[in-house]
């Protein structure tokens, strides 16, 4: 360390002299210890706020949807919490985050503002009994074209921030799907109807609260496609939340 710099300042500042990094946001130079954005859309990053509330917007839009699945089977089941890291808003800079992990391939990004929301999470009662992290599948097909799955880069680090299971061989995509971007509401929903299913594993699956995780909460027809599939196998008194890095129309 020289004075307040450290080695990594030192080669952060040289690799920007040959690529310069900028705000995802709005475009600016990062300065030397502002990571992926710049502090003013830091500030300004329209945070929900959520993983400390067991009743929020989120979570009374996700307990709505499978309220008809818990009618039809006609028990009781535990209350889904909801976490998101921030609003989504279409006509801001601020949905180019989660876009630069899904169609760049930006894990740096999406593992730093991951961590943001896993750092909430932990300090939160609410998730303190998270045992095992699910992140919601991409058809295999997909996965090769696209060479990651954003849920699960997501998903990973939330598992390790809750000292959890990360899970990925539960839960899998029986068909690809259609992308739910330009789809109506219902038209999501038939979309992803019966598009997840349960693998037959050797061992009992015992787990007590199961996060599911996304990268982006639009209508919630994906998660709840998932949570009908998981509920195949697991018992109502198993809790099934869900997180994701993003929301949109709070």
């Amino acid at each position: 360390m020289i004075g307040n710099v450290t080695f990594n300042d030192a080669l952060t500042a040289l690799a920007d002299l040959v690529m310069p990094r900028e705000c995802i946001v709005c475009g600016k130079s990062l300065a030397l210890r502002e990571r992926h954005l710049c502090i003013g859309c830091l500030a300004d990053l329209p945070r929900t706020y959520f993983s400390n509330m067991p009743h929020n917007q989120l979570a009374d839009r996700f307990n709505s949807l499978i309220q008809r699945d818990i009618e039809s089977r006609g028990v009781f089941e535990e209350y889904s919490y909801a976490s998101s890291l921030f609003f989504y808003r279409s006509q801001t800079g601020y949905r180019l985050i989660t876009q630069r992990l899904k169609y760049h391939s930006d894990y740096a990004a999406g593992r730093y503002f991951a961590s943001m929301l896993g750092r909430e999470m932990a300090s939160s009662p609410i998730y303190s009994d998270v045992d095992a992290v699910i992140p919601v599948p991409l058809h295999w097909t997909r996965l090769w074209s696209r060479g990651h799955n954003q849920a699960e880069i997501i998903a990973a680090v939330l598992a390790e921030s809750l000292e959890a299971d990360l899970r990925t061989d539960i839960l899998y995509r029986v068909r690809r799907t259609r992308t739910q971007t330009k789809l109506s509401v219902e038209g999501k929903a038939h979309n992803v109807e019966g598009a997840f299913k349960v693998r037959r594993l050797k061992s009992a699956l015992e787990y007590s609260h199961i996060l599911l995780v996304d990268d982006v909460f639009t209508t919630g027809a994906t998660l709840h496609s998932c949570h009908r599939a998981l509920r195949t196998v697991f018992p109502p008194d198993v809790r099934i939340s869900v997180a994701t890095l993003a929301c949109v129309g709070m």
